[in-house]
């Protein structure tokens, strides 16, 4: 399975910040550290995403504390680090090109926020051949106002988001299932 690249997209400090509205999955961290430490543990491939905005004002601007990486998914040593400027991984970056120049069909996909980076990372990567999985407790996203001002609560939008992936752009998953099928793992990792 060592052909198979996880992805990180966004572990950033500004989706800690409470300002955001209500958020849904409060183990997400727990869950995708699990995953990174097993994915280091197997010396598997790991592919941090690193959002940039063009907005000054945006907690997500290079400028902003909010840019800077949540502390336990900092990339470490020979973990690939690319930073995108919209919400596709794939756009403006050059991810399709070292997948598959490193010959990976598969990937997993986990992070911020799953109306977002997930969705339309996971989508553009299924269109282009990539195999995909997410990790349904790994991802996480906001409460969100709709166009005629209702509101949608983060596990209704969380929710949503992935039964549009589900089947026709990625197989949906648990970290659980990840740990003990792909990484024979059993044993909690300490977050």
């Amino acid at each position: 399975m060592s052909e198979t690249c996880l992805i990180l997209i966004d572990f950033q400090q500004a989706y800690s910040d409470s300002s955001r509205g209500k958020r849904n999955n409060p183990c997400m961290e727990k869950n995708a550290y699990q995953l990174l430490h097993g994915w280091r543990e197997k010396a598997w491939p790991v592919v941090h995403v690193q959002h940039s905005s063009f907005d000054m004002e945006s907690p997500l601007h290079s400028s902003s504390r909010g840019f800077d990486f949540i502390e336990s998914f900092r990339p470490v040593q020979k973990e690939k680090h690319i930073i995108k400027h919209a919400n596709s991984a794939f756009i403006d970056t050059d991810l399709d090109l070292f997948l598959k120049r490193e010959k990976y069909k598969s990937l997993v996909v986990m992070g911020f926020t799953t109306n977002h980076g997930i969705s339309t990372t996971v989508r553009m990567a299924a269109d282009l051949g990539y195999e995909v999985t997410v990790p349904y407790d790994a991802t996480a996203c906001f409460e969100t106002y709709s166009f005629d001002g209702s509101l949608f609560s983060a596990e209704i939008v969380h929710g949503l988001s992935l039964a549009n992936l589900h089947h026709e752009f990625a197989s949906i998953s648990s970290t659980d299932s990840l740990l003990s099928s792909r990484l024979k793992l059993t044993k909690p990792v300490i977050f």
